[in-house]
């Protein structure tokens, strides 16, 4: 009994970091054409038990992209400056895009496991119970 529950656990944690990955993807995308905004990621982090991995994980730090903002030629733009541009956003709506895609599948993939263990454990009680 005890793996089934390790199992519902792995998933459990796997489905709560894939959304909380898919929230920062959403944030990315709302903020594509917010000036000057950076593109946030975050790392999966396995968990440890008495310095071991025990197959659960969970999500590390929020990490800003640091990659060079883009300069927008925008001479109207209330940011502008005196040559006209303003630093744009690094986020590219293909990478977000997919990334978001990665997350729903992986949730899937997490949430099926779930549901495919708690049926076994279930028949298990049922066969206990005869």
């Amino acid at each position: 009994m005890s793996d089934l529950l390790q199992t519902l656990a792995a998933s459990a944690s796997g489905m709560q970091a894939q959304a909380e990955r898919l929230r920062h993807v959403s944030e990315n995308i709302a903020n594509a054409d917010t000036p000057g905004y950076r593109r946030k990621t975050m790392p999966f982090l396995a968990m440890l038990e008495a310095g071991r991995a025990n197959g659960l994980v969970e999500t590390g730090p929020v990490r800003l992209d640091r990659t060079q903002l883009p300069r927008v030629f925008d001479p109207g733009h209330p940011m502008a400056d005196e040559t006209g541009h303003y630093d744009g956003s690094n986020v590219d709506l293909v990478i977000e895009i997919a990334d978001a895609r990665e997350a729903q599948r992986s949730y899937e993939a997490n949430l099926k496991m779930f549901d495919q263990a708690r049926q076994m454990s279930t028949r298990l009680l049922e066969l206990l119970r005869r």
